[in-house]
């Protein structure tokens, strides 16, 4: 079973600096902060953010990174050496062995490059495609809520007026209304 890489759960290189390990875990845990998104995605997000923070906790710390860059290091020459075992075992070399997740080359074009304003534009674009979901989804939420405001404000008034003629509760109701210095206030804004 191959080891987590925190490298990759927070987007950094694997000799990235404590600060660029910082400004990356505050940079993703904003991005899937759990309170932005609904249903399966913040189940989704709260998932990732806990990756992200069992991911800094080991990254910050000094001696947890490098007992960590120990542990990942002999991973990967086991899985190197299994690759090569599995190769030299196989009749033919058209057997086909699964790259380890851990060697997978990260793109990280310079700041300013051609293609650094490419990937730019493209999460850009991404981003903008899932503000629209998001912006739909909200639409249909607030005219949720505000069919249940409605709702809720009618029930409210109903039950106000059902009390009002039960005799029992009608010199209640007289004393809630027109004794109350809140209403009191309030009819006055509106009834001087």
């Amino acid at each position: 079973m191959l080891m987590r890489n925190y490298y990759e759960i927070l987007e950094v290189n694997s000799k990235a600096s404590k600060e660029v390990i910082e400004k990356a875990y505050k940079v993703l845990v904003r991005k899937y902060h759990p309170d932005l998104y609904i249903g399966e995605k913040q189940q989704y997000a709260e998932k990732k953010t806990k990756e992200i923070n069992e991911a800094y906790k080991i990254l910050s710390d000094e001696f947890l990174r490098e007992q960590y860059d120990t542990e990942l290091e002999k991973e990967e020459i086991k899985y190197r050496t299994n690759t090569i075992e599995t190769k030299r075992n196989s009749s033919d070399f058209t057997t086909r062995v699964k790259r380890s997740p851990l060697k997978k080359k990260e793109h990280n074009p310079q700041v300013g490059s051609f293609a650094s304003i490419l990937q730019l534009m493209k999460q850009l674009i991404q981003d903008f495609a899932k503000s629209k979901e998001k912006r739909k989804e909200m639409k249909d939420i607030t005219k949720k809520d505000v069919l249940a405001v409605v709702l809720t404000i009618i029930i409210v008034i109903l039950i106000g007026i059902v009390l009002w003629f039960i005799p029992f509760t009608n010199g209640w109701m007289r004393e809630f209304l027109f004794e109350n210095p809140l209403f009191n206030w309030i009819g006055g804004l509106f009834f001087k």
